[in-house]
């Protein structure tokens, strides 16, 4: 169990300090007509150092015991036809295995447990606008079987070079079958969710701050809506990936499996506590944008409201010359003060007097 432990705590180098546990590369050359990234024999937790082709490595294993993982990248029908029908896979399974786009889901076909899991990369972006793509998502699709594991990736991340390599320095853990690849391959998503969900906080952080901060001269409190809508849409998108795993980590760390080695199982609980915190946190992220946006959109009206207030003012003001000048300027022959010397100064002062009356009265009651 020791070695277990170890393994969890080399599985997370950089997730403390904010990092990614994905290389983001890809790990299929484009002159090969194959989608097999890798296939090994391992017994009793030690690779097989001569190298074979998935058939001939099942056939090994069924001879000398065993299991055999085999890690595809984006394998087409054809390519995986051969495999599919040397494990004896459900149709059903390797249709959503090719096509992939499917929700995270745990199903199980005879004696072979099906997993999917999405992947999720936060996509690094110097300053946070309304059409910064803020993550990206793929998929890692596990075929479990008592002797044989098969993944199936799909994305340009989320690679499981490393986590075969560190699992390769663990024999013991590997001894304990298929089920500890599928428990490290769990543990690694879910950790990158880990990751993913500190960084979106520090973006919806910035957005908060900019939002509730003072508008600088010029500024629209409206332009921040974009950005906030755009976060929105990106945290939906990594709720779809969190919350349909719930359901599936929750029966692989409860439900006894034969397919499960029951020490394995005890670990997909802190994974499933893992997510559980992630799920919380999601959640939490778009009940906070959905504030922040209500938030946003009121200060946008208060600022239109004062503005209007600003335009009446000062519409009165200049009613009060408006009105003079459109009574003077009837034409009568009998108007008040028409032919004295001082009217035309006289109606002046009592314009502006009336205007600076009324100025200082929109003043004193904030609208001006």
């Amino acid at each position: 169990m020791s070695m277990i432990r170890d393994l969890r705590a080399a599985v997370r180098p950089a997730l403390r300090r904010g990092g990614t546990p994905y290389e983001y590369d890809a790990t299929r050359d484009a002159s090969t007509s194959t989608a097999v990234v890798d296939c090994a024999v391992y017994r009793e937790g030690m690779r097989a150092s001569a190298p074979c082709g998935p058939a001939e490595a099942m056939r090994r294993v069924r001879a000398d015991g065993g299991f055999v993982w085999i890690g595809l990248h984006e394998p087409t029908e054809q390519e995986f036809a051969g495999i599919a029908r040397e494990f004896n896979l459900h149709p059903l399974a390797v249709e959503d295995a090719v096509h992939a786009h499917q929700r995270p889901k745990l199903e199980r076909y005879d004696d072979t447990l099906f997993t999917v899991f999405k992947t999720i990369h936060y996509v690094e972006h110097a300053e946070l606008t309304a059409t910064s793509e803020v993550v990206e998502t793929g998929e890692v699709m596990c075929f479990t079987g008592e002797d044989f594991i098969i993944t199936v990736r799909h994305g340009g991340q989320g690679s499981l070079r490393a986590l075969r390599h560190r699992l390769e320095q663990d024999p013991p853990l590997l001894a304990k079958g298929p089920s500890a690849v599928l428990h490290a391959i769990a543990d690694q998503v879910v950790d990158g969710y880990i990751a993913v969900a500190d960084a979106v906080q520090d973006d919806i952080d910035e957005v908060e701050i900019d939002v509730f901060s003072a508008p600088s001269k010029g500024s629209s409190r409206g332009g921040d809506a974009g950005r906030i809508y755009q976060l929105k849409r990106e945290v939906l998108e990594f709720k779809r990936a969190v919350t349909p795993l719930m359901r599936p980590m929750q029966l692989l760390s409860e439900r006894p499996m034969r397919l499960v080695d029951p020490d394995i199982q005890k670990y997909f609980r802190d994974v499933a506590d893992h997510l559980a915190r992630v799920h919380e946190q999601v959640v939490a992220f778009d009940d906070l944008l959905n504030s922040i946006l209500q938030a946003n959109l009121a200060q946008a009206s208060v600022a239109q409201n004062e503005d209007m207030r600003k335009i009446t003012s000062w519409a009165a003001i200049f009613a009060v010359p408006t009105m003079i000048a459109g009574i003077y300027g009837m034409n009568f022959t009998h108007m008040p003060e028409l032919k004295w010397k001082y009217g035309y100064p006289m109606v002046m002062i009592v314009t502006v007097a009336i205007c600076v009356t009324i100025h200082r009265g929109f003043k004193r009651n904030g609208w001006l």
